[in-house]
């Protein structure tokens, strides 16, 4: 259990705006006094210069993050009623999500929902918890409870990020699983593997992308590089593409992308899988489509690795452009949140000036409204759609 006796902490003056201007994170570097050593998962409480109580946080001796704020003002417990109000709020900001036809969605999402390092999707009947913090390592049983009690599921599965000590999966209510949880998205079925798929199961932060490209689909061949479990494609075939192929160097993921498209056998769109690099295979196959979306992973898991991923962003742009035909459709996105918006914008429309051919910027999209980013560094997702 982590202390009573809350870790009292002074930081910089700069640290202090930022507290107060709403940035949940305080810095090992930013903290000028500790009362005590503290654990993990420790309430810290800031004083300002003035001796003022400034905010009331989870502390970590041993993170770069040394405070995740998750209070401002005058002083309250931070207890399991606590986290049931900051719980009810996240629930209630998705309402409308939900409903016959989609029966997934994120339900709590980070800091930016007042749970820093922590994350809760449903899949139907079941939660998926992912916690990103040893801060949490005291309180999950509080967690789990409160989900339990607010949120009725049949099973709770709870994933700790590597970033923690004793990293893995385990189902911490309810039975495991047999196999993958099936879930509607606008009314189409998909797979989620809970236990080992990446991040909790699925990648739920592009749902409304992939509405879109369902409305851009028809009639056009349409390519789905780094696909995953095949979700564009999916919504492609829908949409009334001629055909789908499903790009990726994964035959795990390539095997759900035709286990989903099994769950939807009213899909009559011919559905074609080619397991390679998507970098290589792009540049050497002289294939031509009318719709290529170009969904990576992450290229800057740092700072550091961020103008290097701007190249890459470029490069694959240009790429996915010069496997389009005239009128084609070109959906980009990004998921490095080391690379802002303006960055992967000015890379994509970069590489297409310099291929020399005529294009139309039809839109850009941001974050969904059940994966809200509260501070710059939770700025993680875009997309730009641009017709050559």
């Amino acid at each position: 259990m982590p202390s009573i006796s809350p870790v009292r902490i002074r930081i910089t003056p700069v640290a202090e705006r930022a507290v107060r201007d709403g940035h949940p994170w305080v810095y090992a570097d930013a903290v000028r006094e500790t009362s005590r050593e503290g654990a993990a998962g420790d309430i810290a409480a800031i004083y300002d210069r003035k001796d003022r109580l400034l905010a009331l946080g989870l502390f970590d001796p041993l993170s770069p993050i040394r405070v995740r704020v998750v209070h401002r003002g005058k002083p309250r417990p931070v207890d399991a009623e606590f986290w049931r109000e900051r719980l009810r709020e996240a629930v209630a900001r998705r309402k409308g999500i939900l409903d016959a036809q989609t029966t997934a969605c994120r339900l709590v999402h980070g800091e930016s929902d007042g749970f820093p390092a922590f994350v809760v999707d449903r899949y139907a009947e079941t939660l998926v918890a992912k916690v990103y913090s040893d801060v949490w390592k005291p309180r999950i049983g509080v967690l789990v409870d409160l989900l339990r009690e607010e949120l009725t599921p049949q099973r709770i599965v709870l994933r700790r990020s590597r970033a923690m000590s004793g990293d893995g999966a385990e189902v911490v209510f309810g039975s495991a699983p047999e196999g993958e949880v099936d879930f509607l998205e606008t009314g189409l079925r998909f797979g989620a593997d809970v236990l080992k798929g990446q991040k909790t199961g699925f990648f739920l932060d592009q749902r409304e992308n992939r509405r879109i490209v369902e409305t851009l689909a028809r009639g056009r061949e349409t390519l789905n590089a780094f696909s995953y479990s095949g979700g564009f494609s999916l919504y492609a075939a829908r949409g009334g593409a001629t055909r789908v192929i499903d790009l990726d160097e994964s035959p795990h993921a390539l095997e759900a992308a035709n286990r989903n498209f099994a769950r939807n056998p009213g899909l009559a769109t011919p559905h074609e899988t080619v397991q390679a690099d998507a970098f290589d295979w792009l540049g050497k196959t002289e294939r031509l489509f009318d719709l290529v979306v170009l969904d990576p992973p992450s290229f800057a898991k740092r700072e550091t690795e961020r103008e290097r991923a701007i190249g890459a962003y470029r490069r694959l742009a240009a790429l996915g452009a010069a496997r389009l035909r005239p009128g084609g459709i070109l959906v980009a996105c990004s998921c490095s949140a080391h690379v802002c918006a303006e960055e992967f914008f000015g890379a994509v429309r970069e590489a297409l000036q310099r291929a020399g051919r005529p294009w139309t910027e039809l839109r850009t999209t941001r974050h969904p409204l059940d994966h809200p980013a509260g501070f710059r560094e939770a700025e993680y997702l875009k997309g730009l759609y641009v017709r050559l």
